[in-house]
């Protein structure tokens, strides 16, 4: 959140998405970590190393909300920052 902040980046933390299966609305929603510029999903993650479990996860979450991009980032690897961008 700060470092958004620093940048000027618009965001909204813990942002609740509806989620919709074969176009159905269902009572469950995703709360993704952050959504910045009102579209772009953003999911933190703090692990060894990223697998495609969290791919996955990531991707699905673009398909079920209708968001079409994404961003995961793991700040768990000892010297570096591990990200991946998605678009659907």
């Amino acid at each position: 959140e700060i470092e958004f902040l620093r940048q000027g980046i618009p965001f909204v933390s813990q942002k609740t998405l509806p989620i919709k299966y074969k176009e159905q609305l269902l009572q469950k929603s995703y709360v993704a970590d952050f959504l910045v510029y009102e579209k772009i999903v953003v999911e933190l993650k703090a692990l060894d190393r990223l697998t495609g479990t969290e791919e996955a996860q990531v991707l699905n979450y673009l398909k079920a909300t209708g968001q079409r991009v994404g961003v995961l980032l793991n700040f768990g690897t000892p010297k570096k920052l591990e990200w991946k961008r998605y678009v659907k």
